[in-house]
């Protein structure tokens, strides 16, 4: 099998309000052309918009949501003997954090009609309530592992 160009780890930097590493590396995801005062401008406006909602605190709530979409198990295709299969696979720590990211800011993206922060607030309350787009994502990949288990020994 041929092997794959090395992944090194980036480092990002914990946002400056909260110093959480979470909210820093969901702001770098975010983040259009390198303009990182936007990003945090929607972050934290979303966290005051989550607070007024709820009473609770945005990051409490954000950390919740994250927790939440986070996957437990993922498919990856395998090829063997001529057919591809979808094998469940569990998921390390790292990429858990990453994929829920990515659910939460395509569901805010697939969104239309309002602004970010408002998009953002409403994903990250859903979420956290176990309700959302993202949270659906999530439900599916889950069901899409459990309807291949029997495929888990390719893994």
């Amino acid at each position: 099998m041929p092997r794959r160009k090395r992944i090194y780890k980036k480092n990002t930097k914990p946002d400056s309000k909260y110093g959480n590493l979470l909210v820093g590396k969901f702001m770098a995801n975010i983040m259009k052309d390198g303009k990182r005062t936007m990003a945090e401008v929607i972050m934290y406006d979303a966290f005051d918009i989550i607070h007024e909602q709820t009473k609770k605190g945005g990051l409490n709530i954000f950390e919740q949501a994250l927790k939440n979409v986070s996957p437990l198990v993922e498919l990856k295709s395998r090829r063997v003997g001529g057919a591809n299969y979808q094998v469940p696979v569990p998921v390390s720590g790292d990429r858990r954090t990453t994929l829920a990211i990515r659910w939460i800011k395509n569901a805010c993206a697939a969104k239309k009609g309002k602004k970010m922060d408002l998009k953002l607030a409403e994903e990250l309350i859903d979420a956290s309530n176990k309700t959302g787009a993202a949270m659906k994502k999530r439900e599916d990949v889950h069901r899409m592992a459990d309807a291949n288990k029997a495929f888990a020994h390719f893994a």
